[in-house]
């Protein structure tokens, strides 16, 4: 039992092979995480809809602790399995996906206001891309680690609170996308894109893929412009911008076709 916990764990490295990406048990992992992720956040969004704002968020509450939580006992682990502190600079909240660990808390605990307001659009709109990004294109993680690992299903899992999120909250109606809202929260995507820039030289890391695509989906725009060390990153900072923009650009046009 302790040895099959040490190998679950990866305490000490993993002795199993990896399984590859879009492996048969990759597969699975993305059924089940992905489809527990849908039908939990849309049953309970449809469920809480018509209740009162604090009932609403309570389910903000408890996603935000438990995505945290989920995070903080992974860095133990990868410490405790390398015995140093260096797996937290590998860990800051600094990938598109990663960053609902403070967005995500912010949205929950915060009071009703601009900031609230922003944050919620802001897991909206990237909760569910980061997601499904971190579930089903994290093709480095599954070509490193076996599929049916700590590693992998934390990382599935705190990725599926993330697509919840987002998911619960558009089912919910708790997004505005409120027209005076739009700088801040392009503002929180740019802020955690200046600290991947600099992270990324520090460290040095490859935080938001700013770097290279390490067989991510963004191998779609790397390849485009060749790695092209300039042209990459603004190619995907420029994409991040153009979601937050269609967003809210159809929020408005819904709003004004309700007034015609």
């Amino acid at each position: 039992m302790k040895e099959a916990l040490r190998e679950f764990f990866g305490l000490g490295g993993y002795t199993r092979q990896p399984d590859g990406a879009y492996s048969w048990k990759h597969l699975l992992i993305v059924a089940v995480f992905v489809g527990a992720m849908i039908a939990l956040g849309l049953s309970l969004g449809f469920k809480n809809r018509k209740r009162g704002a604090a009932a609403r968020n309570r389910v903000l509450v408890f996603a935000a602790i438990l995505i945290d939580a989920l995070e903080i006992f992974k860095i133990v682990i990868l410490c405790v399995g390398e015995k140093s502190l260096h797996p937290i600079l590998l860990n800051l909240p600094l990938f598109l996906c990663s960053i609902q660990l403070i967005a995500l808390p912010v949205a929950a605990f915060s009071p009703a206001g601009r900031i609230k307001e922003s944050a919620i659009d802001f897991v909206l709109i990237f909760g569910l891309l980061g997601g499904v990004l971190g579930i089903v294109g994290a093709a480095q993680n599954y070509n490193a680690y076996p599929a049916f690992s700590f590693t992998n299903l934390v990382s599935a899992a705190t990725h599926s609170i993330s697509g919840f999120a987002s998911i619960y909250i558009a089912a919910a109606g708790l997004s505005t996308l409120k027209k005076k809202n739009y700088p801040i929260t392009t503002a929180i995507l740019l802020v955690f894109v200046g600290l991947s820039m600099i992270a990324n030289e520090l460290i040095p890391y490859n935080y938001m893929f700013l770097k290279s695509h390490d067989g991510t989906p963004y191998s779609i725009f790397y390849n485009m412009v060749n790695g092209n060390k300039i042209l990459y990153p603004a190619i995907v900072v420029g994409v991040f911008l153009l979601g937050i923009f269609a967003f809210y650009g159809i929020k408005r046009l819904v709003d004004r076709s309700k007034k015609q």
